[in-house]
C-alpha cells in the first residue's frame, strides 16, 4: 500500500470528516493486517481496497451488535489515497488499553477480574439475536481455520503429512494431532454468534474492568467454546485462572473445557502449518513457531498440565 505518512494524512482527513472537527495528532498502532491510527477520541482502520474483505465484514456487523460490546462506528467507506483506493472504518476511541497477548504484567487478581467481565460480555454476544442483515453476514462462508468436524481435522492432518516431504514436522506431533482428532466430536455446532478472535490483544480494559471488545472481522456463527478457547489460550501465565472462571460461569466441567480447547488449538495449528508448507518461501521462523506451539500442545500437554 502507499507509504505510512500518506496513510496517516488520510486517517486524519477521515477522522475530521467523521467528527466534524480536528481529531488532533494521530499516532500509528501496530497491526498485522491494517494501517491503524488513533487520536485521543477516534480510531481509524485503513486497508487497500483490493485487500482482504474482513474489514467489510466488521463494518457490516458493527451497527447491529449488542449495545456496549464494542466501540461505536462513526463512519466507513472508501477513500482515494494517491493513485489507490482504500477502505476505512472510523470508530470512537474507548477508554483503557489492551491487556495484550499473554496479559504481560497483569497480576493474578486483575486477570481473574478481567476474565469474569470478559465472560459476561461474551455471554451477551452469545445470547444476542442478530437482525436479518447481521445474520446473513455471520452465516457467510469463512475459512477461519478452526474446528469444523472430526473428519475435517483428520483430513487436515493427512494433508499436513503429505505436504511435509522434508520431514519438518516430527512424526510424534503428527501422531499427537491424530490422537486429538480421534477424541474430537463429530461436528462443531453453529448455534450462536461468536467473536472467534477474542484474545487479550482485542480487549480494552481500564481500572480492572473491560471497556470494549474490538475487531469483529472473524465473527461468525459457532459455539461458545470457540471464544472460550481464545480467552484462555492467550492469557499467558493466567491460563488456569481463566479456565476456572469460564468453567464456573458456564457450569462446564474443567475436563470438558480442556478437551474442547485442545481440539480447537489442534485445528488452528494444523491449518497454519499446512498453509505455511503450501507457500514457497514461507518464513522459516513462522514454521518454527508453529512447531514449537505443537510441541507445547502435544508433548507438554498444555491444556492438561494442571489437571487432576
Amino acid at each position: 500500500m502507499t507509504d505510512l505518512r500518506q496513510a496517516r494524512d488520510a486517517a486524519h482527513a477521515i477522522a475530521l470528516a467523521a467528527l466534524g472537527r480536528d481529531p488532533g495528532p494521530m499516532t500509528t498502532v501496530d497491526s498485522s493486517s491494517h494501517h491503524v491510527y488513533v487520536s485521543s477520541n477516534v480510531v481509524v482502520k485503513i486497508i487497500d481496497a483490493a485487500g482482504h474483505s474482513r474489514l467489510s465484514r466488521e463494518i457490516a456487523l458493527a451497527p447491529h451488535l449488542p449495545t456496549g460490546v464494542t466501540a461505536p462506528l462513526l463512519d466507513s467507506g472508501r477513500h482515494q489515497l494517491e493513485t489507490r483506493e482504500v477502505r476505512y472504518a472510523c470508530y470512537a476511541r474507548m477508554p483503557g488499553a489492551t491487556p495484550g497477548m499473554g496479559m504481560p504484567g497483569v497480576d493474578g487478581v486483575t486477570a481473574r477480574l478481567l476474565a469474569e467481565e470478559a465472560v459476561q460480555r461474551l455471554h451477551g454476544l452469545h445470547s444476542w439475536t442478530p437482525t436479518a442483515d447481521a445474520e446473513q453476514t455471520l452465516g457467510e462462508a469463512l475459512d477461519h481455520g478452526g474446528f469444523v468436524s472430526q473428519a475435517a481435522l483428520f483430513a487436515e492432518v493427512e494433508s499436513l503429512a503429505a505436504l511435509d516431504r522434508d520431514g519438518i514436522v516430527p512424526r510424534r506431533l503428527l501422531d499427537g494431532l491424530t490422537a486429538i482428532a480421534e477424541r474430537a466430536p463429530a461436528h462443531a455446532r453453529v448455534v450462536v454468534p461468536v467473536h472467534a478472535d477474542c484474545h487479550w490483544g482485542n480487549w480494552l480494559a481500564c481500572d480492572r474492568s473491560v471497556t470494549a471488545l474490538l475487531d469483529f472481522e472473524w465473527a461468525r456463527f459457532g459455539e461458545p467454546v470457540d471464544d472460550w478457547f481464545f480467552l484462555a489460550r492467550f492469557s499467558g501465565p493466567h491460563l488456569e485462572t481463566v479456565l476456572d472462571v469460564i468453567a464456573h460461569a458456564t457450569t462446564t466441567p474443567l475436563s470438558t473445557l480442556r478437551a474442547q480447547c485442545e481440539v480447537r488449538e489442534a485445528s488452528y495449528l494444523a491449518a497454519d502449518l499446512r498453509i505455511a508448507l503450501q507457500r514457497p518461501g514461507a518464513p522459516a521462523q513462522l514454521v518454527a513457531d508453529n512447531i514449537r506451539d505443537l510441541e507445547e500442545l502435544i508433548v507438554e500437554r498444555l491444556w492438561w498440565r494442571q489437571a487432576r
